[in-house]
């Protein structure tokens, strides 16, 4: 079943014009990365949420263990998948209201603290109310697609950008069997794929036409620079089909709409090249609508965010599950900040502890220093100073003075 030229138009491309004067279309040909200074607002966005990230992967791991607990020993071991270098328990010492450290026969273990063991349960709830946002999410992918199917390992790696829980496939696609169907031509795992079975024209309608819709305006892209754009040198770039490069800009639009926090890694869009027709050189096409999107290299990982999401550096609009993740970092940081506050007392104290050590034996040098003097034949009552030169000199201006 291939996706009708009026279909395609109507979801990602004649919704949208560029809003844009000439002069604006120049500075989109010749732009580059290197050409514009850092957007410190959306770095914020994009950093904010590193920390969590990872350790949102060590609570996946914890609740996938026996009981909820995982000993320190194995989770050392994962930390290498997890991009993270140095000792696991220094690490989550760091989070104290994340985890629970505990040591049992001479071992440590790892569990989730109450309030996080909350938290997780609520996300459970969010997940389950958000079930139908997520149906509606995975047959917008699914139609975008050139031929209705999608990998899913593919899916896989982006399945939390989009907000799917990790049983998305036997949570969704058992309670809709008149839309999905996974389908596996070559008996592989990895080849398996899921199929959409109904079209839905009401899901045909992209971020930008709805938006347009609830304000009553023509649908087009919102394209806005930062104040501290500025172009330093042109870089060429090859011109393609305008109609192709709409489109494409318009799906990668969409995609970035149906994430959480509308953005996704540059790496993991293009592992869908066959599937939505990307091009190649995607990376270089977004650079070319720096108004639309914002590409950071933040941890040397390129990245692509939707500008008109954010609001400096908070999400306009934000999904009940940011929300509760919201409060994850929030809790996150709590830790972290009560973890710098024991330290930064530890280290007073060891300073005070210092200082006190240091001011017995400055006594005895002091009480040395006397003793030598004493021990010098200084019997004159001070006047063995006189054979100092500098103190001859004090003694001798003293006597003119006086005079």
């Amino acid at each position: 079943m291939m996706i009708s030229k009026r279909v395609l138009k109507r979801l990602v491309c004649c919704y949208c014009r560029l809003r844009s004067q000439p002069s604006f279309i120049h500075h989109f040909r010749n732009f580059s990365l290197w050409s514009t200074k850092k957007d410190p607002d959306l770095e914020t966005a994009l950093s904010r949420n590193r920390r969590w990230i990872v350790n949102n992967q060590i609570k996946n791991i914890i609740l996938r263990c026996p009981n909820q607990v995982v000993p320190l020993e194995y989770l050392q071991k994962k930390f290498k998948t997890l991009d993270l270098q140095g000792k696991a328990l220094n690490w989550l010492k760091k989070y104290p209201c994340y985890f629970e450290i505990y040591l049992e026969n001479d071992e440590y273990h790892c569990r989730l603290t109450k309030r996080m063991i909350h938290l997780v349960e609520e996300e459970e709830l969010v997940k389950d109310m958000q079930e139908p946002v997520f149906v509606q999410k995975l047959a917008k992918l699914l139609m975008m697609s050139v031929n209705q199917r999608l990998n899913v390992t593919k899916l896989n790696e982006l399945k939390h950008s989009f907000g799917f829980p990790d049983d998305y496939i036997i949570r969704i696609l058992p309670k809709h069997p008149e839309m999905f169907r996974l389908v596996n031509n070559g008996w592989r795992k990895s080849s398996m794929e899921i199929e959409l079975l109904a079209w839905n024209p009401d899901l045909a309608v992209s971020a930008v036409e709805a938006s347009a819709q609830k304000q009553g305006i023509e649908p087009c892209f919102s394209c806005s620079l930062p104040s501290t754009w500025i172009k330093s040198w042109q870089r060429g770039l090859e011109e393609g089909s305008k109609e192709m490069e709409k489109r494409i800009v318009g799906l990668v639009h969409e995609l970035l709409s149906l994430t959480l926090w509308k953005k996704l890694s540059i790496v993991k869009p293009s592992h869908f090249k066959r599937e939505f027709a990307l091009p190649e050189k995607l990376n270089v096409l977004l650079l070319k609508h720096p108004g639309i999107f914002y590409v950071s290299n933040k941890y040397q990982i390129y990245t692509v965010l939707l500008r008109e999401a954010y609001n400096g550096s908070e999400l306009v609009d934000k999904n009940p599950l940011v929300i509760v993740k919201n409060k994850f970092g929030d809790l996150m940081q709590e830790g972290l900040h009560e973890y710098n506050q024991r330290r930064h007392v530890v280290n007073l104290e060891k300073k005070r502890k210092c200082m006190n050590l240091m001011k017995p034996e400055r006594r005895k040098v002091a009480s040395s220093e006397t003793s030598n003097q004493d021990d010098n034949g200084d019997t004159l009552g001070g006047l063995g100073r006189l054979f100092d030169p500098e103190e001859r000199k004090r003694f001798y201006k003293v006597l003119f003075d006086e005079r």
